[in-house]
């Protein structure tokens, strides 16, 4: 839980420090980013299930 908090207070200081300075926020639009998110995490789960299934 403690690095959950510390990413979201970064995550925060980031994007008061980039508005501020008049950049555009380092991130992807929420869609994309998100389907990138499920991307990653849905590979990571079928990489250990074909390991399981197949290489055990």
């Amino acid at each position: 839980m403690t690095e959950v908090l510390i990413s979201l207070a970064t995550g925060a200081f980031v994007g008061i420090l980039f508005s501020v300075l008049k950049l555009p926020l380092p991130a992807p639009p929420v869609l994309s980013g998100i389907a990138g998110i499920a991307g990653i995490y849905i590979g990571g789960i079928g990489f250990h299930w074909i390991v399981e299934r197949f290489f055990s």
